[in-house]
């Protein structure tokens, strides 16, 4: 062996070490998204105005509907200067105290929902904090916070964060000598843009009031225009309440990580109180497979003995997770959402029976199709199918092609129901994927992962609502070439009458109203045929008491216009 080949790679470089240790350093998750702003979904200029207004709007439902109040939220933006917005929200919640302000708006991976097995909008406790980051990231400025409770003075405030602790730092606090009750965040952003798209701010808060009919949510765009979409439901929906963990979705580290924490003093007691659907007969289930003695402390339990029951977990029988924790919107409060918004000509609603995905967590689809009138997305004087997507409510507007949803929809064969082409279809599809855990496919939370039993619920409910569409679409279909074959008669009668008179020598006004009274003697029996085909339809439709059929025109009126 020669020298060289003894020597290579033996002796590291002690300066370079050295410098490798000094480099070694801990950060803050606070200086990780601030690195790394656009996994959180704030990238693109439209987008990221977008996302702030999402972010701010989605605190301020959660909040008042927590606290049993109905949300009126105000949201303002206004144009600074190029690519430079100010964006102003307010709500009527319970407002904040000083105690938690900070931790609400400056503090990441900071809140009351990653934590609890129940349904809500936010799960992480990134956005507003994030917010707030990338205002300060942007324009060096504060946000500003005006946050009243019942029985105090409303105090504002200035806040950033720090991020190299990931702590809020708050300044120029002070009591404000007026009502107020609610919270009203306003902060400055350069680098963004205000569009009216369908990925713009308006459109978001469109999609946020047909999925929550029980808010009013008012907006003034940067040109001063202001609107308001109306609530629809004047009851608030029922609060989720909290599940357990479910055996079937647990992991050997989750069972490590609760047993630090239960009341239980012994193993059974902890498997019977610290998860779902576990009662005595599962515990005896468990008792026969692991080698280990039920009655130990669990705060004592090593990996191989929660592997033992993670094993046991995975072959016993349990019965589905507990959907106490899913509240859908509901089939009736989304049929006058779009009834009031879209105004479509025909719309249908459904909403599934819950089930479970990924093998323990319980999830629901709300699907409605609607057709004709105000459906569909316009584009100049082009119309096509519009997919509205929503997760616990919340509209996703952004990374349609990588989500579930939207594959979900796309692997439907619309022809079988009467849509020719989606691309020129008036129609629209509103699904709300709704579970304690949405499988995000990143943390800016816009598009879901193709869980298998996701997807196929979707296809079935849309299957299930596009027959109800299909038959109305069919009816009208056949009822338009009808119309098209009386005004092609009407239209060659005097034509064809001309031609026979000069053939046959007979009067052409008496050829003109035999034919005429042929025609008509047909028209009756396809009218009759017709009428029968609709009421047809519109008893198969009304069957679904979630259908709705704009009102049709009077007979006398569609007899004017057969005749014309």
């Amino acid at each position: 062996m020669s020298e060289n080949s003894k020597n290579s790679g033996t002796k590291p470089n002690n300066g370079a070490v050295d410098n490798l240790e000094k480099e070694f350093k801990e950060h803050s998750v606070a200086e990780f998204f601030k690195k790394n702003k656009q996994m959180i979904g704030l990238y693109g200029k439209i987008r990221t105005l977008t996302m702030v207004v999402h972010e701010y709007v989605t605190n301020s439902l959660d909040a008042c509907e927590e606290t049993g109040i109905l949300p009126n939220i105000d949201v303002k933006i206004d144009e600074l200067g190029d690519e430079y917005y100010e964006v102003t929200v307010t709500d009527n919640g319970p407002g904040i105290s000083l105690d938690n302000v900070g931790r609400a708006f400056g503090k990441l991976l900071a809140g009351t929902k990653f934590h609890r097995m129940m349904q809500s909008r936010g799960q992480q406790g990134i956005g507003a904090s994030g917010c707030t980051m990338l205002s300060q990231m942007t324009t060096g400025k504060a946000s500003k916070i005006i946050t009243g409770q019942d029985g105090h003075k409303p105090i504002a405030l200035e806040l950033v964060i720090d991020p190299k602790l990931n702590e809020p730092k708050i300044s120029n606090v002070k009591e404000l000598d007026k009502e107020f009750r609610g919270t009203s965040v306003q902060a400055k952003f350069k680098g963004c843009l205000y569009r009216d798209s369908d990925q713009g701010a308006l459109e978001y808060l469109r999609r946020t009031a047909i999925a929550n009919p029980h808010a009013q949510i008012s907006f003034r765009d940067p040109l001063g225009q202001k609107t308001v979409f109306k609530r629809t439901h004047n009851v608030l929906p029922e609060r989720p309440t909290e599940i357990k963990p479910h055996p079937k979705g647990t992991t050997i580290d989750d069972v490590l990580t609760y047993c630090k924490t239960t009341k239980g003093r012994t193993v059974a007691s902890f498997l019977n109180n610290d998860f779902d659907r576990m009662g005595a007969k599962g515990i005896e289930e468990i008792r026969k497979r692991v080698k280990f003695d039920l009655n130990k402390d669990p705060k004592l339990l090593t990996w191989e003995e929660a592997e033992e029951i993670v094993k046991a977990f995975k072959v016993i029988n349990v019965i589905a997770p507990s959907t106490d924790a899913l509240r859908p919107i509901g089939e009736e409060q989304i049929g006058k959402s779009l009834q009031n918004i879209v105004q479509p000509e025909f719309l249908t609603v459904l909403t599934r029976k819950p089930t479970v995905y990924a093998g323990g967590y319980p999830f629901q689809v709300e699907i409605a199709i609607a057709y004709g009138g105000g459906a569909g997305k316009k584009v100049g004087d082009q119309t096509s199918m519009d997919i509205m997507r929503f997760a616990n409510r919340v509209p996703l507007l952004f990374d349609n092609g990588n989500c579930a949803l939207t594959k979900a929809i796309q692997s439907i064969d619309w022809k079988r129901y009467d849509i020719k082409d989606p691309s020129t279809a008036p129609v629209t599809v509103f699904v709300n994927f709704i579970s304690v855990h949405i499988p995000y496919t990143g943390a800016g939370k816009q598009a879901i992962a193709d869980e298998e039993e996701v997807l196929e619920e979707i296809r079935l409910a849309l299957m299930q609502t596009g027959r109800k569409a299909g038959i109305y679409i069919a009816q009208k279909r056949r009822s338009f070439e009808n119309q098209q074959k009386r005004l092609m008669f009407y239209k060659y009668i005097p034509e064809v009458c001309k031609a026979l008179s000069a053939i046959t020598n007979e009067n052409e006004e008496n050829l003109k109203k035999k034919m005429e009274q042929m025609v008509l003697e047909k028209l009756k029996i396809d009218e009759k045929k017709e009428e029968e085909e609709r009421k047809k339809a519109e008893k198969t439709i009304a069957n679904d008491d979630n259908s709705f059929i704009a009102k049709k025109p009077k007979k006398e009126e569609q007899k004017k216009k057969s005749k014309k």
